[in-house]
């Protein structure tokens, strides 16, 4: 198609422009991440969680930077296509020894997608696949740290070889207790093991890095033991008494996998090779996408482009066709899934029936407040695209009928290259994780009898942790607006998560009241509401009619969270969060933490089970 000699005098350029843009960004990324471990050792934690919000529009931002030099540079929107394909066969061999290619060529293709039309968006001129392989890349730098540290009991002393993985964390902060919490883990290492012996080939493996998100630092591993490969991970916070404390011991693929959900914020963590951590933490989590572990690691643009090469390669071999989404249908977003692949694709519609009062870009700015704020498990992280094609065929009538009719400004059907194969370009979406709505949830539960008991115990799980869910969000400063039941989903791990963003507010934006007294016998019986409510006004006290209508839910709600009616727990939440407090929402239930039988910090009672506060 194009010449194999590489003689645009221009290509060579922009590929080195190019690679010095994603360069500035890696080196700025990783700058910022290293500095979370002085925001952990000084407690500085206001500005971790400020840190972790602006760490997220560093790319666009050096994306953007990228653009505008190529068009000053280069005129890079009227360079002919052969330009841009030797730009790329450029580009390819700057990465030859790169330490982080994968991420590069991702930010080749956001900078490129910005300049060509989307009819060149093709492995001619993007990657579409990789072409720079990362398997087995390190570091060869004099002084470069390995991706992870193996440890070696001397004598069968499992004590000396926790103590010494601690220690070489390099922490600024002194452990309150260290032999105490060595003793700890080493025991629980031990219970883990049940009973068994060392073997000749017992280790630990740490990662280099520790893991830091809002007040923790996460030490990450795993234990081999024989044939025996067990993940680890060692969360560290801030005690009582100002030093560090070892707070549990996590252990196998399902803590892990809490410990990396799509619910919780991203990780700062300071990585050279990142390819060689993502392989790491897939011998950890070996079900868990790769894209996912590198969301979860902050480089969330990485995590789109193997998410939609996934996505590329499950259409390839599947044969379902998109549908529209079973649940209740929303007033903002249309919702449409794929039966055999487990998320669902979110767009925005054009017109809002009353009584929806919001814009397009409101709606945005709200899920943009949730990428960028502490999603404490809670709050489902969502991939946002721009002009995304599917294959037309792939489309039932009806959902085809359905987008014309609510959001006709977000599609476009067209035949591309000519041959008869029509695609649908959706303008823009948001694709989440697919969840059981927590009202098909409930109603499985009423079909089911609740005579029977699992079927009653699944539903008491349900009702307490929907109301744990807006307890977490309560400690984020989050409130979530639209409680109805169809607005959580639950998790294949059975942990309730909110993902209907239009509404959400920060809690200390709103006015909670109590409603007032009736003035007379008429506003009594009467069905309307009769007195003045403000546009962030909220009335507690009028949730149970709207969430607690079947007897069952309504018991299981008022013997776990009736404090949620009443007024005075949202504001007092609201004085702690304005007093600068900040809540510490847990990764893991408070039944793991080494401190359920001392206090560390004061434990909340009104807060889910997995929240505690720190002054």
């Amino acid at each position: 198609m194009f010449p194999e000699r590489l003689e645009a005098p221009q290509a060579y350029a922009i590929a080195q422009a190019m690679l010095d843009g994603f360069n500035r960004h890696y080196r700025l990324f990783r700058a910022e991440s290293a500095r979370a471990k002085h925001r952990f050792e000084t407690a500085d934690w206001h500005g971790q969680q400020r840190a972790q919000r602006e760490r997220i529009e560093f790319y666009d931002l050096r994306v953007k930077e990228c653009v505008r030099r190529l068009d000053k540079e280069f005129g890079a929107g009227a360079l002919p296509m052969a330009v841009w394909h030797q730009a790329k066969l450029h580009y390819i061999g700057l990465l030859v020894n790169h330490l982080q290619p994968e991420l590069a060529e991702t930010f080749f293709n956001s900078v490129t997608t910005k300049i060509l039309h989307r009819t060149h968006f093709q492995n001619d001129f993007i990657f579409v696949r990789p072409a720079v392989s990362t398997e087995y890349l390190e570091s060869n730098a004099p002084g470069a740290r390995p991706t992870y540290r193996a440890y070696y009991p001397q004598g069968g002393a499992l004590e000396d070889c926790v103590h010494a993985l601690l220690q070489d964390c390099a922490l600024q902060r002194p452990f309150e207790g260290l032999p105490r919490d060595v003793a700890r883990v080493a025991a629980a290492i031990r219970q883990q093991l049940g009973g068994s012996t060392l073997r000749s080939n017992f280790q630990l493996q740490v990662l280099s890095s520790l893991f830091y998100r809002n007040k923790g630092a996460y030490l990450v591993g795993k234990l081999i033991n024989g044939h025996v490969e067990l993940p680890l991970a060692l969360p560290i916070l801030h005690g009582q008494q100002g030093g560090l404390v070892i707070d549990a011991a996590l252990f196998g693929e399902d803590d892990l996998q809490m410990l990396f959900s799509f619910a919780r914020a991203y990780f700062m963590v300071d990585m050279e090779v990142p390819s060689a951590w993502v392989q790491f933490l897939r011998t950890l989590m070996p079900r868990k996408p790769r894209g996912e572990l590198y969301t979860a690691l902050g480089l969330a643009k990485q995590g789109k482009t193997l998410f939609y090469r996934d996505f590329l390669h499950h259409l390839r071999y599947s044969s379902d066709r998109f549908r529209i989404a079973p649940g209740i249908k929303g007033m903002v977003m249309l919702v449409f899934d794929l039966p055999s692949f487990p998320y669902v694709f979110k767009l925005i519609k054009d017109r809002f029936p009353a009584p929806k009062d919001t814009t397009r870009a409101q709606v945005q700015a709200k899920y943009l407040l949730v990428k960028q704020h502490d999603r404490v498990g809670r709050m489902a992280d969502t991939l946002e695209y721009s002009l995304v094609a599917f294959p037309r065929a792939r489309f039932s009538e009806e959902l085809i009928a359905e987008i014309r009719q609510h959001a006709p400004s977000q599609i476009e059907i067209s035949d591309r290259d000519g041959d008869g194969q029509e695609e649908v370009i959706i303008r823009h979406l948001y694709i989440e994780r697919r969840m059981i709505p927590l009202n098909i949830h409930l109603q499985e539960c009423f079909d089911a009898g609740l005579e029977q008991p699992d079927a009653a115990q699944a539903l008491e799980h349900a009702v307490a942790d929907y109301g744990n869910a807006i307890k977490d969000m309560v400690a984020a400063n989050i409130f979530p607006g639209d409680m109805l039941w169809k607005n959580f989903g639950m998790t294949r791990h059975g942990k309730v998560v909110f993902y209907d963003y239009d509404e959400i507010e920060y809690l200390t934006d709103c006015h909670f009241r109590r409603v007032p007294a009736p003035r007379s016998e008429e506003d009594e019986l009467s069905g309307e509401v009769w007195w003045p409510v403000g546009p962030r006004d909220v009335y507690p006290e009028t949730f149970a009619p709207f969430l607690l209508g079947h007897p069952a839910v309504r018991d299981a709600f008022l013997r776990h969270h009736a404090d949620l009616l009443d007024p005075a727990f949202w504001q007092s939440h609201q004085e702690r969060i304005r007093a600068g407090h900040v809540y510490d929402v847990f990764p893991y239930d408070q039944a793991r933490r080494f401190a359920a039988g001392r206090t560390i910090g004061a434990q909340v009672s009104s807060l889910a089970p997995s929240v505690r506060v720190l002054p």
